[in-house]
């Protein structure tokens, strides 16, 4: 299994525009969680610019699926999004331990 973080890059209106989609947005984060795919996710603030998602998967495929299910991202909230792979190497399962 490999750490994946999803970044966000959000709209400069992005505060001001999350409301109506938070609770589609969270219940589809809610459901990532229990499946056991997603372990951590919240926005970044000063500057509120990005939010970050933390996934644990084999590949990203879950990652793609929930991008294209996520209201923040259908409707614009998101300007662009990148998958990058963490290499975790202290804490949780790291794959290179000291």
């Amino acid at each position: 299994m490999n750490y994946y973080l999803l970044i966000y890059h959000v709209a400069d209106d992005y505060l001001a525009r999350r409301a109506e989609f938070r609770n589609e947005h969270l219940q589809l984060a809610e459901e990532a969680h229990k499946r056991g795919e997603l372990l951590l996710g919240g926005a970044l603030a000063d500057p509120p610019d990005q939010a970050l998602l933390l996934f644990r998967t084999n590949d990203t495929e879950h990652i793609r699926d929930f991008i294209l299910k996520d209201p923040y991202v259908r409707n614009g909230i998101v300007k662009n999004w990148e998958i990058r792979l963490w290499n975790v190497v202290v804490g949780g399962n790291a794959a290179d331990p000291f």
